[in-house]
């Protein structure tokens, strides 16, 4: 920075003195005034562009389905240090429109989803009391409707008890008492022709034959319905695993077989009765996994559905989810 130009010396004479020879004082130069201390505004919009250019990673997935013949877009970034994510979806048809866009804004204890074409919003909070009570909270903007839940832990391990009501209520609460081999759920109920009434749906999980612990058997039911179902999953080995669904009011049931190459490449092989179809599915990367742990950051899918009625009509089917680093 460039000092400004001294003033004219100003050449003083002291007053004569015999024994003091006159001398001159030395040219002297006036200082700037100090600058004036930042604003808080600039200070925290300052600290605002680091954090969003500094701090943020944008990441890009995009999923096909041939299903449906549409690319599934989803774009994120992450805030303020990790502490907020910010993600923009839609979907490109094969014309390349944008349909269905949706935001979202989400942190560790609250989110936004906001819909642009609804011109609606879903808020959601959760939070905790203490180390045994969990709230969580979720409201519809436009319907002005929401859902409030606590769940509670109970002393003993596995043991807890979830309480859940619409707002406004229309109600009493819908209960729902967990344990370590299965769970209750009490609530009402609307049906046809027919006033509120009070529903109850029960699932016990164990181990049979001897106590194998390979094997398990859930059975469940609903009252008044006095709809009853069990399914039976067994593991034959550390790889392959069969499960069977049964529902003795409908006589229903579907059967999957599994069985796990390794951790990014698995095979199933299914049917079900009610729709009398039956599928194989081969899978690259990790089914229930992200994107990013996979190789290359992609997984697809294979699926060969076999109608029972047409075996003609056979459909083979993929999808292909690949992600990107932008930044």
């Amino acid at each position: 920075m460039l000092e400004p130009a001294p003033q004219t010396p100003n050449y003083l004479l002291r007053p004569f003195s015999p024994s003091l020879p006159s001398v001159s004082p030395p040219p002297t130069s006036v200082m700037p005034p100090p600058p004036p201390p930042p604003s808080l505004t600039r200070i925290y919009s300052d600290k605002l562009l680091s954090l969003l250019s500094e701090k943020s990673t944008f990441r890009m997935s995009s999923e096909f389905d041939s299903d449906s013949r549409v690319f599934f877009q989803r774009i994120s970034c992450k805030l303020f240090d990790n502490l907020a994510r910010l993600k923009l979806s839609f979907i490109n048809n094969h014309k390349r429109e944008i349909l269905e866009p949706q935001l979202m804004i989400t942190s560790k204890y609250f989110s936004i989803h906001y819909d642009p074409e609804e011109h609606n919003a879903l808020l959601r909070t959760s939070f905790d009391v203490g180390s045994t009570l969990h709230f969580s909270v979720a409201h519809h903007v436009k319907a002005q409707q929401g859902e409030v839940s606590m769940y509670a832990d109970l002393p003993h391990p596995g043991y807890g008890i979830q309480l859940s009501s619409t707002v406004p209520s229309a109600g009493l609460p819908k209960a729902t008492v967990r344990f370590p081999v299965g769970e209750v759920t009490l609530e009402e109920r609307e049906h046809e022709d027919a006033p509120r009434t009070m529903s109850m749906r029960g699932i016990l999980r164990g181990q049979v034959l001897n106590g194998d612990r390979l094997m398990s058997f859930i059975p469940s039911i609903s009252i008044p319905s006095n709809a009853v179902s069990f399914a039976f999953k067994r593991r034959l080995t550390p790889r392959d695993k069969l499960s069977y669904w049964y529902k003795l009011d409908s006589n229903n049931w579907s059967a999957v077989y599994k069985h796990k190459y390794e951790k990014n490449f698995k095979f199933r092989a299914g049917y079900d009765s009610q729709v009398r179809l039956g599928w194989a599915s081969i899978w690259v990367g990790d089914e229930n996994g992200k994107a990013r742990e996979a190789p290359m950051k992609m997984k697809v899918q294979f699926m060969l559905q076999v109608p029972q009625d047409d075996v003609t009509s056979s459909t083979l089917m993929f999808r292909c989810k690949k992600r990107w680093d932008i930044l």
